[in-house]
C-alpha cells in the first residue's frame, strides 16, 4: 500500500514537471514592453491551454487604434505546423527551443509574415515575447512585449 502511494506521488510529480510553463493567462504589461516599430496595443491577453498534444492559443485585446484584437490557433506543444482557427494569417507553425522557450511563425500569402520568440522566466511569472514582422493589420512591428501571469 505504501509503495502504491509513493508511485502515485511520483506520477503526479512527473505530470507537474512535464506541464508546459506557457500554459495559463498572461496580461500585457505596457510599462515593461518596448515597441521600436509599431504601436503597443491598449490592452492584450494571451490565454494558452493544453488540448491533447497541442497548445490552444487565444490572443484578445484592443489595438492602439481601438479596434478589437482576436487571434486563435492550435500548435503542437512539441513543435510543428498548427491550425489557424481565427486570424488574418493563413498558417502558423511552432518550434520548441527549450522547456521555457518557443518560436512561432505566422504565414500570409505563402511567406513568413511574423516571427514571435517567447521565453518564460525561471520563476514562471513573466513571459517575454520578441515580435518582428507584420501584424494582423499589415503594419510593421518590432517589439519586446512583456506579459505577467495572472
Amino acid at each position: 500500500m505504501k509503495l502504491a502511494k509513493l508511485l502515485g506521488m511520483f506520477a503526479l510529480g512527473a505530470i507537474l514537471w512535464a506541464a508546459d510553463p506557457t500554459v495559463g493567462t498572461w496580461k500585457l504589461n505596457s510599462a515593461k514592453s518596448k515597441y521600436k516599430v509599431g504601436m503597443a496595443p491598449k490592452e492584450q491577453t494571451l490565454t494558452i491551454g493544453e488540448a491533447g498534444n497541442d497548445l490552444d492559443v487565444m490572443v484578445t485585446g484592443t489595438s492602439a487604434e481601438g479596434t478589437p484584437i482576436s487571434t486563435h490557433y492550435t500548435v503542437p506543444a512539441a513543435g510543428g505546423p498548427g491550425k489557424i482557427i481565427e486570424s488574418s494569417y493563413e498558417a502558423v507553425s511552432g518550434k520548441r527551443m527549450s522547456a521555457n522557450e518557443r518560436e512561432v511563425t505566422y504565414t500570409k500569402a505563402g511567406k513568413i509574415a511574423l516571427t514571435v520568440h517567447s521565453r518564460v522566466s525561471g520563476d514562471g511569472k513573466t513571459l517575454t515575447v520578441t515580435v518582428k514582422g507584420t501584424d494582423t493589420q499589415g503594419k510593421p512591428v518590432d517589439a519586446v512585449a512583456v506579459y505577467d501571469k495572472q
